[in-house]
């Protein structure tokens, strides 16, 4: 089932705000109602929402077609601008933009704008494309990580509904499943909207790969009692040390991993690495509203007027984490230098 889909002008979403209860999908035609559902988390999860916000620049350029070049790159660029401010800590939603506006950038002031919203929607389905084929080889390289029968811990969602194809950590556990060596998946709730409870127990539950469901507060308890040998989560940007920023409630799960001696992966694709920032001291924590704390399923929780800090990510320390798996293989500390070699690479 597809998060992410382009057909015919138009691009479809699958609305994962309802999910599981029902599958709906939203059909957008013009960029504003990309920029809303990426807000609203209909569409999530950083490979996806970079994809998503590809192809909303195709949308909004087409909105511009018989415009001056000179116009034309104005107002495509302040569609980009209000399309980063949608959620700032997923670096893929900035590298996707960026590759975007980079496809016109030395284009001559007369350029046809009509060649050069084909040439972006070439380039937004090139950034499609290729994430299926990342989620590919990520799975190959971080199924190698299990070489026996086991249980593993997840956290969030990082699957096909996170990206354009079969997940980053989930292609890693389907992978592993293929093979034999994934016994069942325990899944986090992931409060406060629930993507582990609602979509990663529904995607393994789609796929027959045995899942239990447990509460955020219960890792430690499941840990202790050698339920889980080894913890595989997504990610939403790395810094040059390694430092990983994932879903909040990420960095409480790798510090139990590292108490109870079970290995801490991460599996992301180059994209979601930030090769401008040192450490994540520097990334970009979004914090969301507080009637996503105080309320479930439209129904209050929480005394009216409670002050609530509701930040929808954490930061993962490179120290806790036992390897980090992309498409072009599994790096381990120091990360520093690991990181390095793969800037080069992408260069």
């Amino acid at each position: 089932m597809r998060s992410v889909v382009w057909s015919n002008g138009c691009l479809t979403l699958l609305n994962q705000t309802v999910l599981p209860v029902k599958i709906e999908y939203l059909e957008c035609y013009d960029w504003q109602r990309v920029a809303e559902a990426i807000r609203r988390l209909e569409v999530r999860g950083a490979p996806a929402i970079g994809a998503a916000a590809a192809f909303a620049l195709v949308l909004g350029a087409r909105k511009l077609a018989g415009l001056s070049i000179t116009e034309f790159k104005y107002k495509l660029a302040e569609t980009a601008e209000i399309l980063r401010q949608t959620r700032p800590t997923a670096v893929n939603l900035f590298w996707a933009i960026d590759r975007m506006l980079s496809v016109i950038s030395q284009l001559p002031e007369n350029a046809d704008t009509g060649a050069i919203i084909a040439l972006l929607e070439q380039e937004a389905i090139a950034i499609s494309d290729e994430d299926k084929a990342v989620n590919e080889k990520m799975a190959s390289h971080g199924a190698s990580l299990f070489t026996k029968p086991t249980s593993v811990l997840t956290h969030c969602n990082a699957g096909a509904l996170a990206t354009v194809a079969i997940g980053t950590a989930l292609g890693v556990i389907r992978k592993a499943w293929a093979q034999g060596n994934i016994k069942g998946v325990i899944a986090d709730e992931t409060r406060p909207l629930l993507q582990g409870a609602r979509l990663t127990a529904w995607e393994l539950m789609q796929d027959g790969i045995p899942v239990t469901l447990i509460t955020d507060n219960m890792a430690g308890w499941v840990m202790k009692n050698n339920m889980v040998q080894a913890v595989i989560v997504g990610a939403d940007r790395i810094a040059l040390n390694g430092d990983v920023a994932n879903k909040i409630g990420t960095y409480s799960v790798a510090v139990l991993a590292k108490e109870h001696g079970i290995p801490f992966y991460v599996a992301a694709p180059i994209s979601t690495f930030d090769f401008t920032i040192n450490s994540g001291a520097d990334i970009p924590i979004e914090e969301r509203c507080a009637t996503e704390v105080t309320s479930l399923g439209g129904n209050c929780i929480a005394p009216e007027g409670v002050q609530v800090f509701n930040p929808a990510f954490d930061v993962t320390p490179h120290t806790l984490i036992s390897a980090i798996v992309t498409e072009y293989g599994i790096l381990r500390a120091p990360y520093q230098e690991a990181i390095d070699q793969l800037y080069k690479i992408r260069k």
